[in-house]
This record gives C-alpha cells, structure tokens and sequence, in this order.
C-alpha cells in the first residue's frame, strides 16, 4: 500500500492511527548498515514494521528484520522511543498514522539477504554513502542518533 510521510509539514493530513512499530540499525563487521528500499515510497530505510498482537517490541524487530531482509538478528540495545506528533504517515487506504516507533540496535545472527514484497532492494551501506541515499528524515534521526554515541536513548 502507497504511503507519503510528511514531516514537519503543515499542510500534513490529521493523524487518525497510532500503531506501534520497531525498526533496527544492525551494523556488520565493515561498520556497514544494513538498509532496504521500501516498495512503497522508493525511499530507503531501516527494516522494521508494526507490532503483532501476542509479542512484545524486541520480537517484532527480529520478525520485521527477517521478512524484509532475510536475515536473522538479536536485539542489543535501544536507540530511542519516536512518538513526533509532527511526523505522520498516510496510506492510500484513507489510514494517517502518527509515528510510533521504537528503534532498536541489533546484532547480525544469520541469514541471507533477500528481498521481499516490502523491499525492492537490501544492501549493506557503508556509513559514509548513507547521506547521499533518498531517505526519509525520521529514519536520517535515527541513524544520526546511534552514531552519536549517545550515553541514552533519545525519547521523544
């Protein structure tokens, strides 16, 4: 389904959802970051999706990570809690979410890189070519705050 997300945007529609989500910034050994290019918009991004009923945050990002990469990770750490109220996302279904996303550090445990029908495309980044990538800037904050190293998760 065809999304647009608006960031800082006053003409932005009114958010009428709030779903929650998980995404990953896994980081392999030649300090290269693992991202997707998401069918729906054509931006790239961090694999992560919404939250199943019957799991907690932890195992939707190791479930969303292998669906849309194929590769298996465990969670290490938190990058921080996302809850901007001026960054909204709308669906072609008429649904306008507010974001809602916990983004977590992880570990690469196996697998095989793999597309799938939510990514036309899945690389290994090097950090330094990320800047230049089609990207959403929620996703830019995220990657911009664990690479700053923080001493604690950004909440906000």
């Amino acid at each position: 389904m065809p999304r647009t997300d608006y960031f800082n945007d006053p003409h932005a529609p009114t958010p009428n959802s709030l779903v929650p989500a998980a995404s990953a910034i896994v980081v392999n050994e030649a300090d290269a970051l693992l991202l997707q290019r998401r069918v729906d918009n054509d931006q790239w991004a961090l694999p992560g999706g919404t939250m199943n009923l019957g799991e907690t945050l932890a195992q939707t990002v190791v479930r969303e990570v292998k669906e849309e990469t194929g590769l298996d990770v465990e969670v290490t750490g938190l990058v921080g809690i996302y809850t901007d109220p001026s960054h909204v996302i709308e669906y072609d279904d008429g649904e306008v979410r507010q974001e809602f996303n916990v983004c977590f550090t992880a570990r690469l445990r196996g697998g095989r890189l793999a597309t799938s029908t939510e990514s036309k495309e899945v690389r290994w980044m090097p950090l330094d070519e990320v800047d230049a990538l089609p990207m959403q800037e929620s996703t830019r904050l995220r990657i911009r705050h664990h690479l700053d190293h923080r001493a604690l998760p950004y909440i906000g």
